[in-house]
Formats: C-alpha cells, sequence, structure tokens
C-alpha cells in the first residue's frame, strides 16, 4: 500500500498468549478545543465507529445535547447510543472526519468499524505477524 504506516498487535490478554493479540491504532481524536490520545480497535466486523461514554466527556460532549440518537446491537444493545462527528489524527495523514456512535458504556474500547473508518482508510492485517498496515483510501488523484 502507498503510505502506509505499519502498527504491532497489541496483547490485550496476556493470559491468552498470542491468541490475545489485538489490532490498537494510535489515533488522536480533536473536537472543538479539545484533543484525546488514544487507541481504537480496527473491526472489520463492526458497523458503526463507537465511542465510549469517558472519551466523549473528556473531548467536551454533553449527552443531552447530542439529539441524534442511535440502537446499538450486540452487547451493546442496552446501552443508548448517539451520533457525534469527530476529527481523527493517524500518523502523518492528513485528519478525517469520523461519524460515531457514543455510548453510554463505560466498559468498551473505542472501536473503529465499517462506518466510516473502514471507508476512509485501506488496512491490511498480517495477522501471522503481528502487524497491520493503514494508510488513506485511495484516490482518482493517488492511486
Amino acid at each position: 500500500m502507498r503510505n502506509a504506516q505499519r502498527y504491532p498487535f497489541i496483547s490485550a490478554d496476556v493470559v491468552l498468549g498470542e491468541a490475545g493479540f489485538r489490532p490498537y491504532l494510535p489515533i488522536t481524536l480533536l473536537y472543538q478545543q479539545q484533543s484525546v490520545a488514544t487507541s481504537g480497535l480496527l473491526d472489520t466486523g463492526a458497523t458503526v465507529n463507537v465511542l465510549p461514554y469517558p472519551i466523549g466527556v473528556e473531548l467536551g460532549y454533553e449527552w443531552e445535547r447530542q439529539t441524534t440518537t442511535l440502537n446499538l446491537t450486540g452487547n451493546l444493545a442496552q446501552y443508548e447510543a448517539r451520533a457525534v462527528v469527530i476529527q481523527a489524527a493517524i500518523a502523518q495523514f492528513e485528519p478525517v472526519q469520523l461519524v460515531f456512535a457514543w455510548t453510554q458504556a463505560t466498559n468498551v474500547p473505542l472501536i473503529l468499524g465499517q462506518v466510516n473508518f473502514f471507508m476512509e482508510f485501506d488496512v491490511c492485517f498480517y495477522r501471522s505477524q503481528l502487524q497491520f498496515e493503514v494508510s488513506p483510501k485511495a484516490t482518482r488523484f493517488n492511486e
């Protein structure tokens, strides 16, 4: 991939050994005058990006002011969620707008899913090497 940045898988559960490694991507989220440096779990099976409640608060979002509600499924179905748009910076790439389902769940990682992380970035997983590569989506001008 052109302009790709390579990252290691991170151990999420040492008890599981190599099976406990996950693709966590360092990411900086920016909203108004606030920024949060964190990492997001790349989840090709997740339909949407998910923002844990504490990170949304740290960025300055107020739950009551977010009026667009979303229904999450799976483990997060029991929690309310609101749509928020956040500027995201990854490595040296140009920042992009990512849409998140901001959930009231506090025990969930930041999840980067199909809408719209994987619409903005190309990702290649090298699981056997415990690495992955990320690059901005190809456009007609930089293919």
